[in-house]
């Protein structure tokens, strides 16, 4: 009994599998006319897609040169913008070391000291 059902599994596969193997090619039914002028239209369709990238890729590069002369000539430099990460970092520093007076601050009033409760 199980022999007749993986016999049946099988056929079955083959009868599904085989149907891409029959599927039609079709530049078998296109003449040779037919054949050029569909090779002629993919042409066409590449060279037209190609003129849009370059285009496109062309305006990308212009909006890019226009960044980068903007960033120019507004002053902006390295050395601006080292002193701004530095004047942050600092500011960070200042910011982190006042929470921390401020958690300390308010585990102390928790804990009964309420001297430091208002600050």
């Amino acid at each position: 009994m199980q022999r007749f059902g993986f016999l049946c599994a099988a056929a079955l596969a083959v009868a599904t599998m085989s149907g891409p193997v029959h599927a039609d090619d079709p530049y078998e039914k296109m003449t040779p006319e037919e054949l050029a002028r569909d090779k002629a239209t993919i042409r066409r369709l590449n060279r037209e897609q190609l003129d849009y990238v370059r285009k496109r890729d062309a305006q990308y590069a212009k909006g890019w040169r226009a960044y980068d002369d903007a960033r120019r000539s507004s002053g902006y430099s390295d050395r601006r913008y080292e002193q701004q990460m530095r004047d942050y970092e600092a500011d960070r520093r200042d910011y982190d070391r006042a929470m921390a007076d401020w958690r300390e601050d308010v585990a102390a009033c928790r804990a009964g000291y309420y001297s430091r409760c208002r600050r």
